[in-house]
């Protein structure tokens, strides 16, 4: 049956999925709407990419790609097709069948949720929302926030969900750098309001993904996201605060770690560090906590892990300055290079990075702070950081010029015997110097 012949909203969208000729809009280009927009377009549909950020339109109309782990084929290609359109004018979404909705879900200054761009999001949709659109979510939020929130602002439109347009939420499962899993191989889950807008991004994201399973509402799928960062959150506490313990014992954790792990069932590795980073797990625990105060039940188990996590930056400062002052130093004045600012090797994504903290508070206390990160060449303003540092070079020189060396990010480009044989103190947070055949610095991990 032609579109022509079809009068039902939802049976002409379905049909357009079925033949790849629905537009696809996706609302920021970013480290989870550029992906999502690279995998529609390898699939055939025709996409429009819109952002704010008018240097990220740019970028993609003359084809620069700016997320190294995607790597540069992509960005000729969308540029020079006219499948493709990127724009920083909401009205052009006008056009899109789907739209999906990939914005930042930071916290607030007291670890509240702020849902400002989500909101501000849909409130532009709304302004443009026409019959047969399907409006998706991606961004990680608390259960609720799809029905509770978008969906009333979204029928100011006059139009009814469910028979005008649909919505539905599928939580973005990104993981920068991961060289086994792309978008289209990570399985995805999907949620709808009601039951034939479920049905719908089911079969959208069929198209495109590998694997796509339906749950049987918006509110399972939110709190699925969460269930997923908040178990990696609790288990990195666990481990975090394991190492504090294992620390005073004078038992390596590390090892600890590598003797757990020979059990074939009932153990996943997780691993300490100096804190979250990422979008997702510093943050998304909150989302949960602050749901859950409005129904009255308490969340003392993710409170705790939270207090952990975050108090590790301050752990390894004290670390630093503890083996500055065995070595008849001050952390005032001293100088301190921290190896690694991206949050996870070999990206340069520094979102909630928790290196930022180790330079905060150490240039807060005195010390002459400086970075080496091949990934970021210069620290970017955040929304809680404003680090004015470049990426420095490292040589054998150089590291002997420096009173302690912080390695906050293990990336594989490094070179790790230099810092090991150099380096005059060295606190390893990562367990990047276990490989090294030789280590004369003084050599602590943290």
């Amino acid at each position: 049956m032609t579109t022509e012949q079809l009068t039902n909203t939802a049976d002409i969208l379905s049909n357009n999925i079925a033949e790849k000729t629905a537009t696809i809009g996706v609302v920021g280009m970013g480290y989870v709407g550029l992906p999502l927009a690279v995998a529609v377009f390898e699939e055939g549909y025709p996409v429009i990419g819109f952002d704010v950020d008018p240097t990220k339109i740019e970028a993609l109309q003359t084809g620069t790609p700016y997320l190294k782990h995607l790597g540069d084929d992509f960005a000729k290609a969308m540029a020079e097709s006219s499948r493709f359109v990127a724009t920083d004018s909401i009205d052009a979404l006008a056009d899109a069948d789907i739209i999906s909705l990939c914005v930042p879900t930071p916290l607030g200054k007291h670890n509240e949720p702020d849902l400002s761009y989500v909101l501000e999001s849909t409130r532009s949709i709304a302004k443009i929302l026409r019959k047969g659109q399907l409006i998706v979510l991606e961004s990680t939020t608390y259960p609720g926030t799809t029905r509770d929130e978008m969906l009333p602002i979204l029928e100011e439109s006059g139009l009814t969900h469910g028979e005008d347009f649909f919505l539905a939420y599928s939580p973005e499962r990104e993981d920068p750098g991961r060289k086994t899993e792309t978008t289209q191989s990570i399985p995805k889950l999907v949620g709808g309001i009601d039951k034939q807008s479920g049905e719908l991004a089911h079969a959208f994201y069929s198209s495109v993904i590998q694997s796509v399973h339906l749950v049987s509402s918006a509110e399972v799928a939110e709190s699925a996201k969460l269930l997923e960062n908040i178990y990696r959150a609790v288990n990195i506490a666990l481990v975090n605060e394991m190492k504090l313990i294992l620390e005073r014992l004078d038992i390596d954790v590390w090892e600890v770690i590598d003797a757990a792990s020979t059990k074939p069932f009932g153990f996943q590795a997780f691993y300490p560090g100096p804190g979250l980073g990422g979008h997702c797990i510093p943050i998304d625990p909150f989302y949960l906590t602050w749901k859950a105060k409005e129904v009255g039940m308490p969340t003392r188990f993710i409170e705790l892990a939270g207090e952990v996590n975050q108090k590790m930056p301050e752990v390894v400062v004290n670390r630093v300055a503890n083996a500055l002052n065995d070595d008849g130093k001050s952390l005032s004045g001293s100088s301190v290079l921290v190896v690694g600012v991206a949050y996870k090797p070999d990206v340069d994504d520094i979102r909630e990075t928790p290196a930022a903290h180790l330079i905060e508070i150490m240039q807060e206390k005195g010390a002459n702070v400086q970075y080496h990160d091949p990934h970021v060449p210069d620290f970017p303003s955040m929304r809680a950081h404003n680090i004015s540092l470049s990426s420095v070079g490292m040589t054998p020189e150089s590291l002997q010029s420096y009173d302690a060396v912080v390695i906050a990010t293990d990336h594989s480009t490094i070179n790790w015997d230099d810092i090991a044989l150099h380096s005059t103190l060295v606190i390893d947070t990562r367990n990047a110097l276990s490989t090294c055949s030789e280590i004369r610095a003084r050599y602590i991990k943290a």
